[in-house]
């Protein structure tokens, strides 16, 4: 049984990144999704993609690199989990962290679903900030 399936994708990306994978798999879930979804549109990965068995659905994740084929560097400097499960963060909507001055993003579980933090900021709402990344 895992305790913290959140912090286990970000590490298995973090670790895959770290070797120069170019794809990590894991299990499906929809809060996964949201998450990849918002890596995606902020530049962060190529993409992902659902697979796997009904039974046991996956996601793979294209990492996503910059420079030439030898000196080439992960476009994902940090990934970090901030609300664990043994002990939660929430946040106002006046307390949402900036990352790396606006350079980078947090992810935020909200009442109107998972979004960024200059997205929350901007709605004016705050919540649950699960993972910061840049």
């Amino acid at each position: 049984m895992m305790t913290d399936p959140i912090g286990d994708m970000l590490t298995r990306i973090r670790n895959a990144l770290m070797v120069g994978h170019t794809t990590v798999s894991f299990d499906r879930s929809n809060l996964k999704i949201a998450m990849l979804q918002i890596m995606k549109d902020e530049g962060f990965i190529e993409g992902f993609a659902e697979g796997g068995e009904p039974i046991k659905p996956v996601i793979t994740v294209d990492l996503k690199y910059f420079g030439r084929r030898r000196v080439r560097r992960p476009v994902i400097s940090e990934i970090k989990r901030i609300s664990k499960p043994g002990r939660r963060v929430y946040v106002g909507r006046d307390e949402i962290p900036w990352v790396l001055s606006g350079m980078g993003v947090a992810i935020m579980s909200t009442p109107q679903g998972v979004i960024t933090g200059a997205e929350a900021r901007r709605r004016g709402i705050g919540g649950e900030v699960i993972a910061t990344i840049y």
